[in-house]
């Protein structure tokens, strides 16, 4: 899809959250974006009535946009703003500001965790169960809502899900997953910096449970208006790191039937899926990179790999315990966060979901 098979209209689109971290980097990637144009930004009531290059403090290393700095910053009211929001909101807000917002008929893509294992809310990675998007038929009717929630996953899960998307093929069994995580992961102000320089905290709350339940619905198969969750056993293990930006993950695979490293390789190689079919704005035209370098993927060299929409793979090579084990790494904060939810929100408009 093009911008003329809009009519060269650009749809008006909102953010929730948008002085956050996430907030902001919803801003930054809608800056110029040939679908969307910002027309509303909202945050709490401590920012509400400001403009906004008054309201946030600016965390990202790009400067922020232009046109954003002079808008004035609303309150999180439903029935304001566009018919289409991103919420950057945490989950405290979300739990009852995006049903709020749904019911009032604003279709809400959110970032936060607060739904994504409602079983009438899509869990969606476009590359990996775009076909789960049908889920919110069911979710209004049994709801009432005019609007709804369309959720993105965990950004530790997003890694490890593109990864094991492509592989589904081969039978997945069991997976063993110890994460390397950026502390820009946890907001700001984030970690203290007592606690994370030259340090590794061993410990993210709710994570683990988050990867083990999430990718199941992920990769699980959509009948009947519910989603199934996939039979493979997640073994996750959680640490934070002190990196800016980039999760990086050390994953080993057991397969249904041995597979080797080889065949692993082949189908992350091949790897293809809608959003790239579609050209959708915010996809890579390749999902997934695999390097050969015996000491990457490495954050400082590849998390801005395609504006950072790209997951990057190397060191594939045998498992002695399971089959084959791997390093994946992504962008947390974009492809594991706002970049997630604009790829959303393309796809559905690509496939004229949001009627």
């Amino acid at each position: 899809m093009s911008t003329n098979d809009l009519g060269g209209r650009q749809i008006e689109v909102g953010v929730l959250g948008a002085t956050g971290m996430v907030g902001q980097q919803f801003v930054r990637l809608l800056d110029g974006h040939p679908w969307f144009k910002t027309a509303w930004l909202a945050a709490s009531e401590r920012s509400e009535g400001r403009s906004y290059a008054e309201a946030m403090k600016w965390r990202l290393s790009s400067p922020p946009p232009a046109d954003a700095l002079g808008m004035r910053v609303e309150g999180c009211t439903p029935g304001r703003g566009p018919r289409i929001v991103f919420s950057g909101l945490d989950a405290t807000a979300a739990n009852e500001i995006e049903p709020a917002f749904a019911a009032a008929g604003h279709i809400v893509i959110s970032n936060a965790r607060s739904f994504r294992m409602d079983p009438t809310v899509p869990l969606v990675i476009p590359e990996v169960n775009a076909d789960h998007l049908p889920l919110i038929a069911r979710q209004r009717r049994e709801r009432g809502w005019k609007g709804a929630i369309v959720t993105n996953p965990n950004c530790s899960t997003i890694v490890l899900s593109m990864v094991l998307g492509p592989l589904r093929q081969f039978g997945l069994s069991r997976v063993m997953v110890t994460t390397l995580q950026a502390v820009s992961g946890a907001g700001y102000p984030g970690v203290p910096s007592l606690d994370i320089l030259g340090n590794v905290i061993p410990s993210i709350s709710g994570e683990e449970e988050k990867m083990e339940s999430e990718t199941q619905k992920i990769l699980g198969r959509y009948e009947r208006e519910a989603v199934v969750p996939h039979g493979v056993t997640v073994s996750a293990q959680t640490t934070r790191v002190p990196v800016v930006d980039g999760h990086t993950e050390s994953v080993s695979i057991e397969f249904q039937d041995r597979r080797s490293p080889a065949d692993v390789r082949a189908a992350l190689d091949a790897f293809r899926a809608r959003p790239q079919e579609l050209r959708l704005p915010t996809a890579p035209a390749v999902p997934i990179i695999c390097t050969d370098a015996a000491d990457r993927p490495q954050p400082r060299l590849d998390v801005e790999r395609e504006g950072g929409m790209v997951i990057t793979v190397g060191r594939i090579r045998p498992c002695p315990v399971l089959h084959v084990k791997l390093i994946a790494l992504g962008h947390n904060t974009v492809r594991g966060a706002a970049g997630a939810a604009i790829l959303n929100a393309e796809v559905m408009v690509a496939e004229s979901m949001l009627d």
